[in-house]
């Protein structure tokens, strides 16, 4: 583990970080696999612009990262571009028409078992999979910003499937674990199961009929899903499993294109996703929350620090499911949220001397295992997008010969009919989506994501506040230790001491010690003199790549062939 960038505050803070960041002025790319921001880099340097290179590392992550994100999948992506433009590409999954709030039989009314049906049908297998946003939003993220063609971005992405790759410790983990699921499918443990044993780390993966799927999309665009033979192909498959998705679901499904939430905090105009995404709302209201208080002074990882901070998730959990909901279909108070007033209300509530209750609000089971990219250009470009299929390996089927891992968003639907967050045909499911960008005088001060599902809020949140309030490098930040709550337990990362977790407990907090709170974070800070670095934390195979140097000085040439002043004289 290195500390070569660590400063002498950070060294009273604890931080030891285990990964490098990456400088340079031109591009950078920040994903959680090392092939997915090489790809990013790749199409950058072949003069695509930040978007081109979000869309060739999101598809070169179909396959490196597979039991993450998908063309099946939904996310969102939160767009800043060079001159202004701003806008969340909004492609989550939806309910599939033929669905009814009773359309899967619950096993309980009571956590932690709530979301559970029988036969965990919302959970596992094709009854599982909800209609599909993530390709269409792609290919409009880069027709409508991007500069090059759909099968220049997507050429990495299919080179790994066809010629695959070697899997990391991180992915080889992932299949050992989920391997009884796995096994129930023939198409997906063909894959990551051959000869019935899961794949181990250092393994060669190649995904031919996958590849060849890729290369159909590539020929003929999202509508060959959408609206072509694969998503024929494919839909005829889910109706013979008894799944919900119809052709007819492809074909009217849209992306919605939404303005982002805005909040300021000390000095910094904050940028998020709107709802059905929760994450804009809710960091901003925390933000606002502690505001009120020197939290610099009272320093990182200090039991004060971490009683505020977990007050603040608190409050913001008690809000959340009147925030998140699909605004298509639920009146979501967001100005009210994200309003100084308001905290200044809520601020009150919190006593600096124990922990209290707040309104308690039905807990959404969302799914840790995300995928995001941060990706910016050396043109001022940004795009930061968090994608999934929800759970490790989504539906855990593939889809015979076209080695697609679809989704099981259905499981994010509460099984209980008469809910804000019930089953209703054309639904977009909600989400702790925080792609998150940091202006500063009107230009990008840094830009973040993660995965982490309902935990993502609480980490943007933190690492938004150790780069504003306690002054860390960007490498600290991403990789310092969290904490997180909903009003239950409070999860706190093992790398606080164990005085810290003492004195919370006398505080009223009930704390559990965990390995990780959300997943591995991709961050990119920006400079005034057009710098950027990149980080990725720990908790992912996250990867900084850049593009620094440059194109030749102008007028300068190679030294030519001598030429003789008389050839005639040969």
């Amino acid at each position: 583990m290195s500390t070569r960038h660590a400063d002498p505050a950070a060294k009273a803070r604890k931080i030891i970080c285990e990964k490098e960041p990456a400088t340079a002025s031109r591009g950078m790319a920040v994903t959680n696999h090392p092939l997915a921001s090489a790809a990013a880099v790749e199409v950058m340097a072949a003069g695509g612009n930040a978007a081109d290179a979000t869309v060739a590392a999101l598809f070169t992550l179909t396959v490196v990262e597979p039991m993450m994100v998908g063309i099946f999948g939904g996310g969102a992506a939160l767009v800043r571009m060079a001159d202004g433009r701003e806008v969340v590409i909004d492609g989550l999954c939806t309910a599939p028409h033929s669905c009814r709030p009773d359309c899967y039989t619950p096993i309980s009314d009571d956590w932690p078992d709530y979301m559970e049906t029988v036969g965990r049908e919302n959970r596992v297998g094709y009854r599982s999979i909800a209609t599909p946003g993530n390709l269409r939003a792609w290919c409009e993220l880069l027709e409508q910003y991007g500069r090059l063609p759909l099968e220049h971005v997507m050429e990495p992405a299919i080179r790994h499937a066809s010629r695959g790759f070697a899997i990391t410790p991180y992915l080889a983990a992932f299949i050992s674990e989920y391997a009884a699921d796995l096994a129930r499918d023939p198409a997906i443990s063909a894959i990551l199961m051959p000869g019935g044993a899961p794949l181990e780390a250092g393994a060669h993966l190649v995904q031919a009929d996958y590849a060849k799927t890729l290369e159909r999309i590539a020929q003929n665009g999202p509508d060959e899903l959408y609206r072509g033979a694969l998503g024929r192909e494919i839909c005829a498959a889910i109706e013979a499993a008894g799944g919900h998705v119809r052709f007819e679901d492809l074909q009217v499904y849209r992306t919605e294109h939404r303005q982002p939430v805005r909040g300021a905090y000390r000095g910094h105009e904050i940028i998020g996703p709107p709802p059905p995404c929760s994450g804009g709302v809710h960091v901003v209201q925390m933000l606002n929350l502690m505001e009120g208080f020197d939290v610099g002074q009272l320093g990182f990882g200090t039991p004060e620090t971490l009683h505020l901070a977990l007050e603040a998730l608190k409050i913001a959990a008690s809000d959340r499911r009147a925030a998140t909901a699909d605004p298509a279909f639920v009146d979501v108070p967001v100005a009210r949220l994200l309003s100084k007033r308001y905290a200044d209300q809520r601020r009150p509530q919190i006593k600096l001397n124990s922990a209290s209750d707040y309104k308690a609000e039905v807990l959404l089971n969302e799914s840790d295992n995300t995928t995001h990219v941060t990706v910016a250009d050396g043109e001022g470009n940004v795009v930061t997008s968090t994608q999934t299929i929800n759970s490790l390996f989504g539906a855990r089927v593939a889809f015979p010969g076209a080695g697609i891992i679809p989704n099981n968003y259905m499981y994010l639907f509460d099984p209980h009919p008469g809910f804000a967050l019930s089953l209703e045909p054309g639904k977009r499911i909600t989400s702790g989506i925080s792609a998150m960008i940091a202006l500063t005088e009107g230009r990008p001060a840094f830009a973040l994501g993660l995965p982490g599902a309902h935990r993502i809020p609480a980490c943007v949140f933190q690492v938004v506040m150790n780069l504003i309030d306690h002054g860390m490098s960007l490498q600290e930040a991403v990789e310092a230790p969290r904490v997180f709550t909903q009003g239950q337990e409070a999860e706190i990362e093992s790398a606080f001491p164990a005085e810290t977790r003492a004195a919370l407990d006398r505080l009223g907090h009930k704390t559990v010690e965990v390995d990780h709170v959300g997943g591995g974070m991709c961050a990119i800070r920006f400079a005034e003199d057009g710098l950027m670095e990149g980080a990725a934390c720990w908790r992912a195979d996250g990867t900084p790549v850049g593009i620094g140097g440059g194109q030749a000085r102008d007028g300068v040439s190679f030294w030519p062939d001598h030429v003789r002043s008389d050839p005639s004289a040969d």
